[in-house]
């Protein structure tokens, strides 16, 4: 009993350190039990904790104070609803839709404001120079002109100013967006890479949580332009410094940068320079080195247990015997995936004749689209039905599809294909 005692003490002890708590409520015909609360870390969504639905309605009490971007995952459904906090409490209800959500009510007020602040901005960014065009046709003295020239007016106007006192993070978020990452045409308003980096250097935790590191570094490198990469990444480290939380967590993001972007020489110069780092490395750069170690050529690719597998009675991807396999990381929503599969489809009786296995993983998120799509492919098909918050993605550093890998009879990496293209050159099949 003892031991329950105490279980029971530190939970309490949590609930009543817990600095505020976020609720989500929906309609009864929602079938999900489940629920995942993450955080953000540069861009990479880190876990909270995990709860289940008590009559639809799911409670995560936080214990630290945090300022940043939050989401609620359910992970049967693949529903995700994301929000921000300001050390307050957050209150959302869904409206769903064959188990979809379908909108978002944001019931707090630091939620609702964030919400219609992003409402006029979009608006303002797509619909204002429509009715610009609009306008021309339309004399001002006409009914339909009063009322357009009042709304191109309200449109244009400035946003009405946050009091970063009242809301931190939102003064924060739209100041830094509007300064750092928003496309202005205006000279007045360009920043200098100097600029970034004193803000880099100098900006408060709430850069982490915010969302808006990865946009702030890409626009980084483009002002310094493609013949000076490595001296724009070497001055803005030398400042941050990579032994510190900043410096690591900014050389992670630029890691994974080059390698969306195929910069294959960078990701390796700055991959190597994470990898003999002496000082204590960071839970976010250590998941950058793992997901790249995981598929370094030579390395054992690590196992996949398969959820509904077709095409084998194979309970993960170690149980599949072939001389050779072709894992391929793909979407039924992928353009790339639309045109380059078809032509692995016309060799496969050729592969398979060499006792060679072809493995699909998707990452879909729509039952029937990936169904539809997978009838075609004879090859061995399996997917969370995730999309990109499938664990594949971070235990397998995928970030695009297609993706391909070839693997030995040990499931070693043997060749790491850009396309199918070289797929098939490998096997002399082109």
């Amino acid at each position: 009993m003892k031991k329950i005692y105490i279980l029971s003490a530190v939970l309490s002890a949590f609930s009543l350190q817990a600095q505020f708590t976020v609720t989500v409520q929906t309609p009864a015909e929602f079938k999900d039990q489940d629920a995942i609360l993450y955080t953000l870390s540069g861009s990479k969504d880190i876990i909270v904790t995990k709860e289940q639905s008590k009559n639809n309605t799911w409670t995560f009490k936080y214990p630290n104070n945090y300022m940043g971007m939050m989401k609620v995952y359910f992970p049967a459904s693949n529903n995700a609803v994301s929000f921000i906090s300001e050390n307050k409490n957050v209150s959302i209800k869904l409206d769903v839709q064959n188990n979809k959500v379908k909108d978002v009510i944001y019931l707090d007020e630091v939620n609702d404001l964030m919400s219609k602040q992003q409402e006029g901005s979009q608006k303002k960014e797509l619909i204002l120079p429509a009715l610009a065009q609009i306008k021309e046709y339309y004399k001002d003295n006409t009914e339909f002109g009063k009322a357009l020239k009042t709304e191109i007016d309200r449109l244009s106007g400035t946003s009405s100013t946050i009091d970063a006192s009242k809301h931190p993070f939102i003064s924060y978020y739209n100041a830094n967006y509007n300064k750092f990452v928003s496309n202005s045409t205006d000279p007045a308003k360009k920043v200098t890479q100097e600029d970034i980096v004193n803000f880099l250097d100098k900006s408060n935790d709430m850069l982490e949580s915010s969302s808006l590191l990865r946009p702030v570094l890409v626009s980084y490198l483009n002002s310094g332009g493609n013949t000076n990469v490595t001296g724009s990444v070497d001055t803005l480290l030398d400042r941050l410094k990579v032994e510190t939380p900043r410096g690591q967590t900014v050389l992670s993001e630029l890691i994974d940068i080059f390698d969306a972007y195929d910069m294959d020489e960078f990701k390796t110069k700055y991959l190597n320079l994470a990898r003999n780092l002496k000082c204590t490395i960071t839970d976010r750069l250590a998941t950058t080195l793992k997901s790249n170690a995981n598929v370094e050529m030579g390395a054992s690719f690590p196992n996949v247990k398969f959820q509904s597998p077709a095409n084998t009675s194979a309970k993960s991807l170690y149980d599949v015997k072939a001389d050779k396999k072709i894992i391929i990381f793909w979407s039924s929503t992928c353009s790339h995936c639309e045109s380059e599969l078809p032509q692995l489809l016309a060799k496969y009786n050729d592969l398979k004749s060499k006792n060679i296995q072809i493995v699909g993983l998707s990452l879909d998120t729509d039952k029937n689209s990936y169904t539809q799509k997978i009838a075609a492919f004879p090859w061995i098909n399996d997917s969370e039905l995730r999309g990109w918050n499938s664990s594949y993605v971070d235990t397998y550093n995928v970030h695009a599809t297609p993706t391909y890998f070839i693997l030995d009879a040990n499931n070693k990496i043997i060749n790491k294909p850009d396309h199918v293209g070289d797929v098939l050159e490998y096997f002399k099949l082109k």
